[in-house]
Protein backbone atom coordinates (compact mmCIF):
# COMPACT_ATOMS: atom_id res chain seq x y z
CA UNK A 1 0.00 0.00 0.00
CA UNK A 2 1.29 3.30 -0.74
CA UNK A 3 0.58 7.13 -0.04
CA UNK A 4 0.73 10.06 -2.45
CA UNK A 5 1.30 12.72 0.61
CA UNK A 6 0.84 15.62 -2.08
CA UNK A 7 -1.43 16.12 -5.40
CA UNK A 8 -3.17 18.36 -7.31
CA UNK A 9 -6.26 16.70 -8.83
CA UNK A 10 -8.68 18.58 -8.75
CA UNK A 11 -6.35 20.49 -11.86
CA UNK A 12 -8.36 20.75 -15.00
CA UNK A 13 -6.00 17.52 -16.46
CA UNK A 14 -6.47 15.19 -14.46
CA UNK A 15 -10.57 16.51 -13.02
CA UNK A 16 -11.65 15.93 -16.48
CA UNK A 17 -10.77 12.27 -16.44
CA UNK A 18 -10.86 11.39 -12.44
CA UNK A 19 -12.86 8.25 -12.27
CA UNK A 20 -9.89 6.45 -14.30
CA UNK A 21 -6.96 8.33 -12.53
CA UNK A 22 -9.07 6.82 -9.70
CA UNK A 23 -9.08 3.68 -10.92
CA UNK A 24 -5.68 3.74 -11.76
CA UNK A 25 -4.68 4.60 -8.11
CA UNK A 26 -6.64 1.85 -6.73
CA UNK A 27 -4.87 -0.34 -9.15
CA UNK A 28 -1.39 0.66 -8.45
CA UNK A 29 -2.20 0.17 -4.34
CA UNK A 30 -2.32 3.85 -3.94
CA UNK A 31 -4.57 3.38 -0.78
CA UNK A 32 -4.91 7.53 -0.10
CA UNK A 33 -3.69 11.23 -1.42
CA UNK A 34 -3.55 14.52 -0.10
CA UNK A 35 -5.41 16.97 -2.68
CA UNK A 36 -3.76 20.24 -1.56
CA UNK A 37 -4.85 23.91 -2.52
CA UNK A 38 -2.84 26.57 -4.11
CA UNK A 39 -5.48 29.39 -3.57
CA UNK A 40 -8.33 30.40 -1.82
CA UNK A 41 -10.93 29.92 -4.67
CA UNK A 42 -9.69 26.24 -5.19
CA UNK A 43 -10.38 25.18 -2.29
CA UNK A 44 -14.40 24.54 -3.06
CA UNK A 45 -13.12 22.72 -5.84
CA UNK A 46 -11.26 20.61 -3.48
CA UNK A 47 -13.32 20.25 -0.08
CA UNK A 48 -16.09 18.92 -2.84
CA UNK A 49 -13.49 16.42 -4.10
CA UNK A 50 -12.55 14.89 -0.74
CA UNK A 51 -16.26 14.82 0.30
CA UNK A 52 -16.87 12.34 -2.33
CA UNK A 53 -14.14 9.77 -1.21
CA UNK A 54 -13.03 8.98 1.79
CA UNK A 55 -9.69 7.93 0.84
CA UNK A 56 -8.54 11.45 -0.40
CA UNK A 57 -8.21 14.50 1.86
CA UNK A 58 -7.45 18.12 1.75
CA UNK A 59 -5.32 21.09 2.26
CA UNK A 60 -6.09 24.48 2.57
CA UNK A 61 -3.25 27.42 1.33
CA UNK A 62 -2.12 29.69 -0.92
CA UNK A 63 0.73 28.61 -3.11
CA UNK A 64 3.68 31.21 -2.57
CA UNK A 65 4.49 32.04 -6.47
CA UNK A 66 0.95 33.40 -6.95
CA UNK A 67 0.77 37.29 -6.30
CA UNK A 68 -2.80 37.40 -8.31
CA UNK A 69 -5.08 35.89 -5.92
CA UNK A 70 -6.93 36.59 -2.94
CA UNK A 71 -4.70 37.18 0.03
CA UNK A 72 -5.79 34.79 3.20
CA UNK A 73 -5.73 35.87 6.44
CA UNK A 74 -5.23 34.07 9.79
CA UNK A 75 -9.06 33.78 10.68
CA UNK A 76 -9.98 32.61 7.04
CA UNK A 77 -7.30 29.56 7.24
CA UNK A 78 -8.64 28.75 10.64
CA UNK A 79 -12.13 28.46 9.45
CA UNK A 80 -11.20 26.42 6.39
CA UNK A 81 -9.10 23.78 8.54
CA UNK A 82 -12.13 22.85 10.82
CA UNK A 83 -13.94 21.18 7.53
CA UNK A 84 -13.48 16.98 8.74
CA UNK A 85 -11.47 16.23 5.78
CA UNK A 86 -8.95 19.65 5.91
CA UNK A 87 -5.41 17.68 7.67
CA UNK A 88 -3.02 20.24 6.82
CA UNK A 89 -2.15 23.85 5.98
CA UNK A 90 -0.64 24.36 2.47
CA UNK A 91 0.56 24.09 0.51
CA UNK A 92 2.53 27.34 1.49
CA UNK A 93 6.97 28.69 1.89
CA UNK A 94 9.24 30.56 -0.22
CA UNK A 95 9.65 30.44 -3.76
CA UNK A 96 11.91 32.64 -5.32
CA UNK A 97 12.37 30.91 -8.52
CA UNK A 98 9.67 32.33 -10.03
CA UNK A 99 9.63 35.34 -7.29
CA UNK A 100 12.34 37.34 -8.25
CA UNK A 101 12.23 40.70 -6.66
CA UNK A 102 9.37 42.61 -4.18
CA UNK A 103 9.28 39.21 -2.10
CA UNK A 104 8.07 40.58 1.34
CA UNK A 105 4.28 40.11 0.76
CA UNK A 106 5.51 36.19 -0.19
CA UNK A 107 6.96 36.21 3.29
CA UNK A 108 4.43 37.87 4.88
CA UNK A 109 1.94 35.21 3.32
CA UNK A 110 4.15 32.23 4.89
CA UNK A 111 3.86 33.98 8.25
CA UNK A 112 0.62 33.80 7.76
CA UNK A 113 -0.10 30.23 7.06
CA UNK A 114 2.30 29.18 9.82
CA UNK A 115 0.44 31.55 12.25
CA UNK A 116 -3.10 29.79 11.54
CA UNK A 117 -1.05 26.44 11.89
CA UNK A 118 -0.16 27.47 15.50
CA UNK A 119 -3.98 28.20 15.54
CA UNK A 120 -5.39 25.14 14.97
CA UNK A 121 -2.99 22.86 15.39
CA UNK A 122 -3.09 21.53 11.74
CA UNK A 123 0.98 20.77 10.09
CA UNK A 124 1.93 22.67 7.47
CA UNK A 125 2.64 22.08 3.89
CA UNK A 126 6.05 23.62 3.10
CA UNK A 127 7.02 24.81 -0.16
CA UNK A 128 10.34 25.58 -0.91
CA UNK A 129 12.17 26.40 -3.97
CA UNK A 130 15.64 28.60 -4.75
CA UNK A 131 14.66 29.70 -0.79
CA UNK A 132 15.63 27.23 1.36
CA UNK A 133 17.47 28.92 4.09
CA UNK A 134 14.73 32.04 4.23
CA UNK A 135 12.46 29.10 4.68
CA UNK A 136 14.44 27.65 7.46
CA UNK A 137 14.39 30.65 9.70
CA UNK A 138 11.11 31.98 9.23
CA UNK A 139 9.61 28.63 10.59
CA UNK A 140 12.12 29.31 13.12
CA UNK A 141 11.13 32.84 13.71
CA UNK A 142 7.46 31.65 13.81
CA UNK A 143 7.50 28.59 15.96
CA UNK A 144 6.48 26.52 13.02
CA UNK A 145 8.46 23.07 14.69
CA UNK A 146 7.34 21.20 17.32
CA UNK A 147 10.61 22.43 19.23
CA UNK A 148 8.48 25.75 19.79
CA UNK A 149 5.22 24.54 20.19
CA UNK A 150 4.26 24.55 16.60
CA UNK A 151 3.02 21.32 14.44
CA UNK A 152 5.71 20.34 12.56
CA UNK A 153 4.58 19.57 9.12
CA UNK A 154 6.33 18.22 6.07
CA UNK A 155 9.09 19.99 3.55
CA UNK A 156 6.97 18.88 0.29
CA UNK A 157 8.75 17.83 -3.35
CA UNK A 158 12.26 18.18 -1.59
CA UNK A 159 15.35 19.46 -3.63
CA UNK A 160 17.35 20.94 -1.15
CA UNK A 161 20.54 19.88 0.42
CA UNK A 162 21.34 17.57 3.38
CA UNK A 163 21.52 20.35 5.86
CA UNK A 164 18.65 21.65 5.08
CA UNK A 165 16.71 18.46 5.54
CA UNK A 166 18.29 17.97 9.28
CA UNK A 167 17.47 21.51 10.13
CA UNK A 168 13.86 20.72 9.35
CA UNK A 169 13.70 17.32 10.44
CA UNK A 170 14.81 18.97 14.01
CA UNK A 171 11.91 21.21 14.01
CA UNK A 172 9.82 17.86 13.91
CA UNK A 173 8.94 18.29 9.57
CA UNK A 174 8.96 15.42 7.74
CA UNK A 175 11.04 15.52 4.13
CA UNK A 176 8.68 14.20 1.44
CA UNK A 177 10.50 13.27 -1.98
CA UNK A 178 8.68 13.25 -5.39
CA UNK A 179 9.21 12.23 -8.60
CA UNK A 180 12.52 14.18 -9.34
CA UNK A 181 14.51 11.59 -7.33
CA UNK A 182 14.35 9.43 -9.96
CA UNK A 183 16.07 11.41 -12.54
CA UNK A 184 19.30 10.67 -13.70
CA UNK A 185 20.89 13.52 -12.88
CA UNK A 186 19.65 14.06 -9.47
CA UNK A 187 22.39 12.40 -7.81
CA UNK A 188 22.67 15.25 -5.00
CA UNK A 189 18.86 14.77 -4.38
CA UNK A 190 19.12 10.96 -4.82
CA UNK A 191 22.54 10.92 -1.68
CA UNK A 192 20.21 12.60 0.88
CA UNK A 193 17.47 9.91 0.16
CA UNK A 194 19.67 7.47 1.81
CA UNK A 195 20.77 9.25 4.17
CA UNK A 196 17.40 10.74 5.26
CA UNK A 197 16.08 8.67 8.27
CA UNK A 198 12.78 6.56 6.46
CA UNK A 199 11.18 7.12 10.30
CA UNK A 200 11.37 11.07 8.52
CA UNK A 201 10.48 10.27 5.19
CA UNK A 202 7.19 10.78 3.04
CA UNK A 203 6.65 10.45 -1.13
CA UNK A 204 4.79 12.45 -3.43
CA UNK A 205 3.74 12.88 -7.29
CA UNK A 206 2.89 17.20 -7.31
CA UNK A 207 0.52 15.66 -9.39
CA UNK A 208 0.03 16.85 -12.47
CA UNK A 209 3.97 17.58 -12.32
CA UNK A 210 7.34 16.33 -12.40
CA UNK A 211 5.79 12.57 -13.43
CA UNK A 212 8.80 10.33 -12.36
CA UNK A 213 11.03 7.55 -15.01
CA UNK A 214 9.83 6.53 -16.70
CA UNK A 215 6.74 8.91 -17.45
CA UNK A 216 9.02 11.96 -17.08
CA UNK A 217 7.46 14.97 -18.93
CA UNK A 218 3.90 13.29 -19.06
CA UNK A 219 1.31 14.29 -16.79
CA UNK A 220 1.50 12.80 -13.48
CA UNK A 221 -0.53 10.97 -11.44
CA UNK A 222 -1.18 9.68 -7.81
CA UNK A 223 -0.98 5.79 -9.46
CA UNK A 224 2.69 6.31 -10.37
CA UNK A 225 3.92 7.44 -6.57
CA UNK A 226 4.01 3.45 -6.75
CA UNK A 227 7.02 4.21 -8.91
CA UNK A 228 8.65 6.32 -6.63
CA UNK A 229 8.31 3.57 -3.65
CA UNK A 230 10.19 1.07 -5.51
CA UNK A 231 12.79 3.46 -6.89
CA UNK A 232 13.25 4.50 -3.34
CA UNK A 233 13.12 1.36 -1.65
CA UNK A 234 15.95 0.14 -4.08
CA UNK A 235 18.12 3.52 -3.45
CA UNK A 236 18.18 2.40 0.18
CA UNK A 237 18.61 -1.19 -0.12
CA UNK A 238 16.04 -1.79 1.80
CA UNK A 239 12.20 -4.13 1.08
CA UNK A 240 9.58 -2.60 -0.81
CA UNK A 241 7.10 -3.48 1.95
CA UNK A 242 9.08 -1.87 4.76
CA UNK A 243 9.50 1.57 2.82
CA UNK A 244 5.73 2.00 1.75
CA UNK A 245 4.46 0.43 5.15
CA UNK A 246 7.01 3.48 6.74
CA UNK A 247 6.31 5.93 4.92
CA UNK A 248 2.32 5.22 5.11
CA UNK A 249 2.72 5.08 8.87
CA UNK A 250 4.25 9.10 9.15
CA UNK A 251 1.40 10.18 6.38
CA UNK A 252 -1.02 8.66 8.80
CA UNK A 253 0.22 9.77 12.05
CA UNK A 254 1.46 13.73 10.57
CA UNK A 255 -1.67 14.29 9.68
CA UNK A 256 -3.34 12.47 12.15
CA UNK A 257 -5.59 10.17 10.11
CA UNK A 258 -7.22 7.34 12.00
CA UNK A 259 -9.20 4.93 9.72
CA UNK A 260 -9.09 1.02 8.94
CA UNK A 261 -5.47 0.85 6.71
CA UNK A 262 -3.54 3.08 9.65
CA UNK A 263 -4.85 0.29 11.72
CA UNK A 264 -3.14 -2.24 9.80
CA UNK A 265 0.38 -0.85 9.14
CA UNK A 266 0.28 0.20 12.65
CA UNK A 267 -0.21 -3.87 14.04
CA UNK A 268 2.99 -4.40 11.43
CA UNK A 269 0.34 -6.79 9.34
CA UNK A 270 1.33 -5.82 6.13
Amino acid sequence: MYIDSHCHIHFPDLAKRLPEVLTNMKQAQVSHALCVAISLPDVPKVLTLVEKHPFLYASVGVHPGRKETPEPDVETLVRLAKHPKVVAIGETGLDYYHVKKDREWQIERFRVHIRAARACGKPLIIHARDAADDVITIMQEEGAGTDKGGPGGVMHCFSETMSIAKAAMSMGFYISFSGVVTFPNAKELQRVARAVPLEWMMIETDAPYLAPVPYRGKTNEPAYVALIAEYMAKLKGIPLTRFAGQTSSNFFKLFNIADENAKIISSGQI
